[in-house]
């Protein structure tokens, strides 16, 4: 069986690995020119999910290389208004080994880790246009280049462009959630390390602001020999109706933006912003898949955003991709083994559908420009009704460990929620 995948995200280099340890013939086909271009954001968490895929289905030297680029991992929850009050403050519960353990990675650092050992398997500068089928029932995929490639199975991992998904399901839909984010990224230094909120360093940390604003900020600090310069990144959001037009501004500009919508934000906050290196400086508007009726299995499949795009809300896109990576890796061997493979594949999709659309609606819930909290005259009172409720889970222990186990079960499918209580 040889198996065809377009894109080499995080989920596609995890399925590669996969199958090629498992002996299955793997060809994967990225747009990018270089192992360096085009890849936005600057942070992944990676999950106990996340983790366990990884490990499943890197060579062991892989996955040991994948955590030895990985920074600190964030030890606490972070909570604090716009202005650096405390809200809540939580230890996550400690590690257990690599193989289920909460990671924090630059996207770089990890594509660069996991494209180790594939320079057989992945080909840059090769841009999907569309496949065909076959009277062998093969499947045949065609690049702008004018080469094609031909195999018994195509896997889009294309992202939230894919142009696999727009032509094997075109009815599906990806909806705009009325959220803005602006984000940029400074080096950590001992004087911008004094700007920080208190207990960010080591820690995930989320700023509540008014109208509806939201900041997260993550310091990456890393121990490995060579992986990358410490730093630390922040994003803004908001609804759309806050921002300005944004269209065709430059990326000083972009950062402007942020200074002008906020002038009441903690003035330390304000210098991070103001110190964000132009260049790293980038915004995105903030879209999601629309639950999908199911359709007829085939040899063409996907994984990750090209199926199941979600919003940043609970830091579970990655993840539920590797997850979709795991799985789909385990119903393709089994093909290769004999298993007929569009049963395989459809028996991948009626678990992925399932787990990957609750991730999409558990996420739209951090970020949805429609939510209350961001009109005018009630989001005042929703804000101030968030900001007591995290205040009250923050005095009171049971409260707090029962708010850190319902947030895990969104990261962590093998620990059951009581199990999770019991370890914190």
């Amino acid at each position: 069986m040889r198996v065809l995948i377009i894109g080499a995200g995080t989920g596609g280099l995890c399925l590669a690995h996969g199958l090629k340890k498992a002996g299955v013939d793997v060809a994967l086909f990225e747009r990018d020119r270089t192992p360096r271009s085009m890849l936005i954001g600057y942070r992944v968490g990676i999950s106990p999910d996340g983790s366990q895929a990884l490990h499943s289905c890197l060579p062991p030297d892989v996955f040991a290389e994948f955590v030895r680029t990985t920074a600190r991992p964030a030890t606490r929850i972070n909570m604090r208004t716009e202005k650096y009050k405390e809200l809540l403050v939580a230890e996550l519960p400690p590690q257990v080994d690599d193989t289920r353990s909460e990671k924090s990675v630059s996207r770089i650092a990890m594509r660069t880790a996991l494209l180790t050992g594939l320079e057989d398997v992945v080909e840059f500068d090769k841009a999907f246009t569309h496949f065909s089928r076959n009277d062998d029932g093969s499947v045949t995929a065609f690049f702008a280049d004018g080469t094609s490639e031909t195999g018994d199975v195509l896997v889009g991992a294309d992202g939230a462009q894919s142009k696999v998904r727009r032509q094997y399901l075109p009815h599906a839909k990806i909806a705009d959630t009325g959220i803005t984010t602006i984000a940029g990224k400074l080096p950590f230094t001992a004087e911008h390390a004094k700007l920080l909120p208190p207990q960010a360093e080591g820690a995930v940390t989320l700023l509540y602001g008014p109208k509806g604003a939201f900041v997260i900020i993550h310091v990456m600090r890393f121990d490995g020999a060579g992986v990358e310069d410490d730093y630390i990144m922040w994003g803004y959001a908001a609804s759309h109706d806050k921002f300005p037009e944004l269209k065709g501004l430059r990326q000083e500009q972009l950062k402007q933006v942020v200074l002008d919508m906020t002038p009441k934000f903690h003035p330390d906050l304000r210098r991070l912003f103001a110190l964000a290196d132009p260049e790293t400086v980038f915004e995105i508007k903030v879209r999601t898949s629309e639950p999908l009726p199911a359709w007829k299995s085939s040899n063409v499949t996907m994984i990750g955003d090209s199926v199941h795009l979600m919003t940043p809300g609970r830091g579970i896109g990655a993840n539920t991709a590797l997850r979709d990576a795991e799985l789909l890796c385990r119903k393709l061997t089994e093909a290769h083994h004999g298993k007929n493979a569009v049963q395989a594949i459809s028996e991948y999709e009626k678990e992925m559908v399932e787990y990957g659309f609750e991730a999409v609606l558990a996420s739209r819930e951090q970020m949805d420009g429609n939510g209350a909290i961001h009109k005018p005259v009630i989001g005042r009172i929703v804000l101030a009704v968030l900001r007591t409720f995290l205040r009250v889970t923050n005095a009171v222990p049971v409260l707090k460990r029962k708010m850190l186990a319902k947030e895990s079960t969104h990261r962590d499918h093998v620990n059951s929620p009581d199990e999770v209580v019991h370890a914190g």
